[in-house]
């Protein structure tokens, strides 16, 4: 038997170690292959990424941008909007308008705005009667007049009964406008009258002199300077301020005698600038029953739904008077208005 040639017999492999020699062997393409798509779909997914975010910021942006347009908006309504009494509707009711604080050209109180108010409360045939609800202790008498003018014209136009109905307080200006009305309502604790005029300021003579201060007035017209409180009192001046707030007076009492007519009961104290409480003014004539604005509505006016035709202030006024507008343009008022009649 021969023996095997060593030269010519097959190679023996051992398990494992030919594979793994030519696995290394391979090129290493594959791996690259692999990784390049990949690198490709994550550069693709942050540009997607990227463009969605772009379009979420745009979105948001012009949502802003309309948010504050609208809110701009709103408030220049606000702002300009005319200040038109609550509409009423054309069913029965009674009709209110609140007549509260001063009197005065530049208050929530004034001529303008009440005598708006007045027209519309008239107008409406809804209206089967208009009620005054006063709390205040008066102004002007200018700005009375104007309501009390209007009041009594309205009456006669329209044919409508007028009702005043006093809180706490009706005085002075206040009872100019109360007077118009065809009945005054009170609660036995109001406080009604003041039938008078006054005029008020101050004299700073005296401290000027302590201080040494020296006050320099130059008036083209002699009575130009007249109840400068800087300057002395000048009799001549003062009587003629009192004969003008006198013929004043004798207008307030004209209309109150003309409004009350035979219902008032004068006394030497009815024009004296003296004010009762609201029994007392019952009996003297200056205020006919007790009662309460829903009482005169249900029970007098027989219309219980009442429509109030107060205008309101706007939003640029409240703003106005809460930053401290109001105190600013009240002392111009004070410095520029030295002797105001009330």
């Amino acid at each position: 038997m021969s023996t095997p040639d060593p030269s010519s017999s097959p190679e023996r492999v051992e398990p494992g170690f030919g594979s793994a020699a030519a696995e290394a062997a391979r090129p290493a393409a594959a791996p690259a292959a692999v990784t390049a798509p990949a690198w490709a779909a994550g550069l693709e997914q942050l540009g997607r990424d990227f463009v969605r975010e772009r379009r979420s910021e745009r979105r948001w942006r012009v949502f802003f941008r309309l948010l504050w347009a609208l809110l701009l908006l709103t408030l220049l309504v606000l702002l300009i909007a005319p200040q038109i009494p609550s509409s009423a509707p054309s069913t029965p009711h009674t009709a209110l308008i609140e007549v509260r604080g001063e009197i005065a050209v530049d208050a929530e109180a004034n001529a303008e705005s009440l005598v708006g108010a007045l027209k519309s409360a008239f107008e409406d045939t809804g209206a089967q009667a208009v009620v005054l609800r006063i709390n205040s202790p008066g102004g002007s008498p200018v700005q009375a007049g104007i309501v009390n003018d209007e009041i009594r014209r309205l009456k006669a136009l329209h044919q409508k009964k007028v009702y005043a109905v006093v809180e706490e307080m009706c005085a002075s200006g206040a009872y100019y406008i109360a007077v118009a009305a065809d009945e005054i309502y009170v609660d036995k604790a109001s406080l009604v009258g003041s039938i008078g005029v006054l005029m008020d300021g101050f004299g700073f003579t005296g401290a000027m002199e302590k201080l040494g201060i020296e006050r320099r007035l130059l008036t083209a017209g002699e009575n130009k300077g007249m109840l400068d409180p800087f300057s002395p009192q000048n009799e001549q001046h003062r009587a003629f301020a009192k004969a003008m707030i006198d013929q004043i007076h004798q207008q307030f009492i004209a209309v109150v005698k003309q409004g009350r007519g035979t219902r008032l009961k004068e006394t030497p104290e009815t024009f004296s600038g003296l004010f009762w409480n609201g029994e007392e003014a019952i009996k003297l004539g200056l205020a006919d029953h007790r009662g309460n604005l829903d009482y005169v509505a249900r029970e007098v006016i027989k219309a219980e739904d009442i429509i109030d035709y107060t205008p309101k202030e706007n939003v640029a006024e409240r703003l106005a008077k809460r930053f401290g507008a109001a105190i600013g343009s009240g002392a111009v008022r004070t410095l520029r208005e030295l002797a105001p009649l009330r």
